[in-house]
């Protein structure tokens, strides 16, 4: 397995928030709540079982290729959901770094933008990858052509 965030362990956990904005607040609004919650957890948890993380917002658009439960031309939640993606060690670890004292107010401060409150998932890796380099996609595309 390639190594997409790196020193993530193969039986890692993956932790994902799903934020729907307020319409009463702003995605700045949204972006500096969050910067400052995960700062605290890159600065206070990064030894203890934090690996790393990514905030993705909703740009709307819908692949035409992949989706099979249809077509919208207008996404209702366009710019005004994300994900906070989070990588952990262990469940346990996790769970731990939410009772400190200096996550927890911060946190708050995130749940007051939320419209749908919070639910947190966790989840047991199954599989990561990077993209082949030129090289690699070359090598790779000769190998399938050989086997078929």
């Amino acid at each position: 397995m390639s190594n997409l965030i790196s020193n993530f362990p193969h039986d890692g956990v993956v932790t994902i928030n799903r934020v729907i904005l307020k319409p009463e607040f702003s995605l700045d609004d949204l972006q500096e709540r969050v910067a400052f919650l995960c700062e605290n957890v890159k600065t206070y948890h990064s030894e203890t079982g934090f690996v790393g993380g990514f905030v993705a917002l909703n740009s709307g658009a819908v692949s035409n290729e992949c989706s099979t439960v249809g077509q919208s031309a207008e996404r209702e939640l366009k710019g005004k959901e994300a994900l906070i993606i989070t990588f952990w060690k262990s469940f346990a670890e996790h769970e731990e770094s939410h009772k400190s004292a200096t996550f927890q107010p911060l946190f708050e401060q995130v749940l007051e933008l939320c419209e749908n409150g919070n639910e947190e998932i966790a989840y047991e890796m199954m599989w990561s990858g990077a993209a082949y380099s030129a090289e690699e996609a070359k090598a790779a595309k000769a190998a399938k052509e050989l086997a078929a």
